[in-house]
């Protein structure tokens, strides 16, 4: 074991996962961190691609307005709870999305989102659906990782089924 209980509270507060997933990504990975970190975020894959089919009806609306009040955002998030729609991370996560949305203008939530007829004169449609699908984007507040895995991270860590539903930006002049 090439870890210690600090190295598991470490990898805890820095990732959300649980105690025993921590624990466990340290004891496959011996003690490599970034391999722990790696395998926590695959398994949070995992259980958002599980958690996708599970209705999500609660949820809230959010609202962002950038300063100078020229560009307002307003978006739902969803979930499966109410007692989630109320934590501090779900709400933290609502909150980023709505900045997001003001900051890089996406038209569509995700790629599936996209009319064919918008595709057609597109020559690379992979940078197409990064520049203008919510999900697809590199996240404002860090760019290492898209929405979807902010969201991924978000639904491996609180275990429930969490998703977009739907956004509406506002630009004067627009």
């Amino acid at each position: 074991m090439g870890f210690t209980a600090e190295d598991i509270k470490s990898l805890r507060e820095e990732t959300g996962c649980g105690v025993i997933d921590c624990k466990k990504a340290l004891e496959e990975s011996n003690g490599n961190r970034d391999k722990a970190k790696d395998l926590l975020r695959k398994r949070g894959l995992e259980m958002a691609m599980k958690k996708g089919d599970r209705e999500a009806k609660e949820g809230r609306v959010e609202s962002y307005v950038h300063n100078g009040s020229k560009i307002g955002v307003i978006v739902e998030v969803n979930c499966e709870t109410d007692f989630v729609a109320r934590s501090q991370d779900y709400i933290t996560f609502s909150k980023d999305v709505a900045m997001h949305i003001a900051a890089m203008s996406p038209k569509y939530i995700k790629k599936e989102d996209v009319p064919a007829d918008a595709l057609i004169k597109e020559p690379n449609q992979a940078e197409y659906f990064k520049q203008n699908c919510l999900l697809q984007q590199p996240f404002v507040k860090d760019a290492s990782k898209t929405i979807q895995d902010y969201l991924n991270e978000l639904i491996a860590k609180i275990g429930e089924n969490i998703r977009v539903s739907r956004f509406i930006r506002y630009k004067v002049g627009e």
